[in-house]
This record gives C-alpha cells, structure tokens and sequence, in this order.
C-alpha cells in the first residue's frame, strides 16, 4: 500500500493528506529506507534532466559551468536563463524558434510582473525545460543530426539519453510517454531513479559526474530565486536535488545516500520535505536544510499549520 508521507495540519485539524512511496539507498547502494511502491514504474518527470543534459554531453554537445547546469535544470525563466538559453543556441549557429518546447510564462513572479509591464507575453525561452532543449539541439548540431525531429524517441539523440537513463538506473527504462515539453519520457521503478540519483554523486568522472558538479556550482541555473532545488543543494554542499512534476523529487547528498519520491496526487509541495526526512532516517545529515522541511500553512495571511512529514507505517 502507499503510506502518509506528509500531512496538512491547519489549527491543528489534519486537513488533507499526502500518500505516494520513497525509496532511500545507504552509501553502499543497499536500499535502507522503503516505504510505499518502490518497485512501482513511476513517470520521473523532470527529475531526468541531470541524465538527459549527460547523454548531450556524451553526444558532443559543448556544454560547462552554467549552460551544463542550466541543461539538466528547471530554470525560472529570469533574464538570466534566457540569457545562457539564447547563447546554448548561438554557438550551435541556432535561434529561439528551433526550440522544440512550448511557449510558456516564466515562473519566477517577478519577471512575469516585468514582461506584462512591458507588453510582452510568453515564449519558448522562457519556459522551464528551455535549456534542456537548447542543450540537445547543440548536441544535434555537434553531430550532423536532424534538428527538426531531435524529440522524436527514435532520434539518435533520444536514444543516447534512454541508454545513459538506463546505465545510471541500472534497468531498462520503460514504458516510453511524452512529457509536458513534447520530449520522450521514459520510465523506471522508483529505486532506479534512486540508482540513478546516487550516480550523479558517486560518479568519478564522465558526464554524470560533469552534469553533478555543474548543478553544484551553480544550483541558481537548475532553479532560480528561492526555488527549492537551488535553496537545498546551497544548504547541503555536494548534494544533488531536482524535482519534477506529477510529485517526483530525487535527492542524493555528498556522502552518497540518496532518495526517491512519489506523491501520488501529483502535488509537489510537500516533496521536499519528504525528501529531507528520508535522508535524515537514512542517517545523512540535513539539519543545515530544516528550513526546507517546513511547509507553512497560511490562514488570513498568518501561519495556522504546517504541512508536516509522518513516520513510517502510516496508510
């Protein structure tokens, strides 16, 4: 069965609750924590950023620093990012409209308040999966591929990033869908994606490694301001963190124990701190991150509650 992960408290009255599966795998790649489905085929959603930006790197594509980093995340949609997604673009002799994503409004509030202001509306870049995008149409380019069809899943190009999602998993990723941003999504069990967390951190080198030590260095490109994948990864140094839609989250820390979430209702804003709770039960230290692990709930504009992880043998 699945298990209470996280519940809704407001004035005290348990008001919703969220029910899914997290897998935890020790230093040594044993799984250590379970609860829920973990052997469950779950649709990873955007957590498989990290492994799609390894298979462009693997492909040629001319990615370091912040474009790597921008690749295997879920930017804002600040200046910022557009600007690192037009220059992805640029060097492979390419512009906005070869993006295969759908137009989108930034999230972060700010610059959408700012582009209203100034009359303009959505657009290609600005949408979260822009730089994954960008990065496997340089890889595309790097390699004489079609560019027109880079999101079909028999591409070349698709087929490296089912090949490097299966290495790191260790299983064959399966069934294959299409994700929010029209690109092949391919799924596993949910400890594989935990497997496949724990390599971006246990990697010596590679891609998996490269794609790591990018979203480390520069966690602002995998989120923005006060997104929570960049706020964990700054409080918990050498840690790897991306969430995805559909309640997905993936976490692993330096030492090398590593999570993956499901929320079965898809919400994702308890994920987080699920995820926190599962690496301190699997003995890691998260104390730097507490401020993570709680979710406020506002009543009037006040806090009345919290949205609180629960033990395991909740159902």
């Amino acid at each position: 069965m699945y298990e209470v992960l996280a519940e809704v408290v407001r004035n005290g009255f348990v008001e919703s609750r969220h029910y899914g599966s997290v897998a935890g795998l020790a230093p040594d790649g044993t799984l250590a924590h379970a609860r829920g489905h973990v052997r469950e085929t779950v649709l990873p959603r955007s957590t498989t950023k990290p492994f799609q930006a390894a298979a462009c790197l693997a492909a040629g594509a001319p990615l370091t620093g912040e474009r790597l980093a921008i690749a295997a995340g879920s930017h804002t949609g600040e200046d910022v990012h557009v600007k690192t997604v037009e220059a992805i673009l640029a060097d492979a002799g390419l512009h906005g409209g070869a993006l295969r994503c759908p137009p989108d409004w930034p999230e972060d509030e700010a610059t959408r308040a700012a582009l209203v202001r100034a009359g303009e509306g959505p657009s290609r870049e600005r949408m979260n999966c822009s730089g994954k995008h960008a990065a496997m149409l340089a890889a595309c380019v790097a390699n004489g591929w079609e560019t027109g069809t880079y999101l079909d899943p028999g591409h070349p190009l698709q087929q490296g990033v089912r090949t490097t999602l299966g290495d790191a998993a260790g299983e064959m990723p399966s069934p294959v869908a299409v994700d929010g941003c029209g690109a092949p999504l391919f799924g596993l069990t949910l400890t594989g994606l935990a497997r496949a967390a724990q390599t971006l951190v246990r990697a010596q080198d590679g891609p998996c490694r490269a794609v790591a030590d990018a979203m480390r260095a520069h966690p602002e490109y995998v989120g923005g301001t006060g997104h929570a994948n960049t706020e964990f990864m700054r409080a918990l140094p050498g840690s790897v963190a991306k969430g995805g839609a559909e309640g997905v989250f993936i976490a692993a820390t330096r030492e090398g124990h590593a999570v993956a979430v499901k929320v079965v209702d898809g919400s994702p804003r308890a994920t987080t701190a699920i995820a926190l709770a599962a690496l301190a039960a699997l003995g890691a230290e998260t104390a730097p991150a507490a401020a993570l692990g709680t979710v406020p709930v506002l009543g009037g504009g006040r806090r009345v509650g919290e949205i609180r992880t629960t033990p395991e043998g909740r159902q």
